[in-house]
């Protein structure tokens, strides 16, 4: 995506951050809106709600991953009754979508969207979702992207990158790639290794992860340990019980944590210092790269 400087404007509908908000993007018809799921009868009046356009519906964990989730979806006025907000009350009455707390609609400001727009929007945005790999993406089936020519595609992929800009504006890293590209294709620059001998089961734990801009990623494929210490976060406890483990105790995604101590916990399953258990391929602690 091209490199240019923007001014997103957030409105805060309800004087307070933490409701609804209105967000756009100077110099374009992009416009979305952050609603909480207990919000959304309250934004019966706005006339940009009554349009087509895309959804995103964010929640917490699932039984079987510790990553939030997302769901993308798509609306059309030119159906009957299934304009953006009538398509989110929808899911608000669907006992089987009670894992989402937070939406964001995003539509234009002149209405421009019909059936081919949005199949192409909600395919897009899917497949970006899933290789970002930072959500569990819970759409089904991508829609069809039909016959769409280039020059909608170039518009289409420049309203997906504003929209790209509010969702992390709004602290939605949707399409943002968890893991980051190591240096020069080389590992060794970028991984770091935790190895430790489980004192109760003689066990070797051996994880691998990297540390990113948001924090620390514990790798697919690491190990590990089955039982929780004494003193543990209770954060990472409860991640430790939704995480995709299998019976060997191999981790099957990638985990993102807040700290290096964090991801060392959630490993070995107690309290640890992350910047002395994480170590480079040859031995060097994660503190001492820090300082470099």
């Amino acid at each position: 995506m091209a490199e240019f400087k923007k001014t997103i404007k957030l409105f805060l509908m309800d004087g307070e951050p933490n409701k609804r908000i209105k967000c756009s993007v100077a110099g374009t018809t992009c416009v979305a809106f952050k609603i909480n799921r207990e919000d959304l009868k309250k934004s019966s009046d706005r006339k940009e709600l009554k349009q087509s356009g895309i959804y995103f519906l964010f929640g917490g964990t699932t039984n079987n991953s510790a990553k939030e989730v997302v769901y993308i979806g798509q609306a059309s006025c030119r159906k009957n009754g299934e304009d953006l907000l009538n398509r989110l009350l929808e899911h608000d009455r669907n006992p089987k979508k009670n894992y989402w707390n937070e939406a964001v609609a995003v539509t234009t400001t002149d209405d421009t969207f019909y059936q081919t727009e949005l199949n192409y929007l909600e395919n897009y945005f899917s497949k970006l979702a899933k290789e970002a790999d930072r959500y569990i993406v819970k759409n089904g089936n991508e829609p069809p992207v039909g016959n769409v020519s280039e020059e909608t595609i170039n518009t289409l992929e420049e309203f997906a990158y504003n929209t790209n800009l509010i969702l992390g504006a709004l602290g939605y890293k949707v399409f943002e790639p968890l893991c980051e590209p190591t240096k020069n294709n080389n590992e060794d620059n970028d991984i770091f290794y935790l190895q430790r001998k489980n004192r109760q089961t003689g066990n070797v734990i051996k994880a691998k992860g990297q540390k990113t801009r948001d924090g620390f990623v514990v790798l697919k494929g690491s190990y590990i340990a089955k039982d929780d210490m004494k003193a543990i976060p209770e954060k990472i406890q409860l991640m430790r019980q939704t995480a995709n483990i299998n019976n060997n105790r191999i981790l099957q995604e990638n985990i993102l944590f807040k700290s290096p101590s964090y991801a060392a916990a959630f490993v070995i399953g107690g309290n640890a210092n992350g910047l002395t258990e994480w170590e480079t391929k040859d031995g060097i602690p994660l503190k001492n790269i820090l300082k470099d």
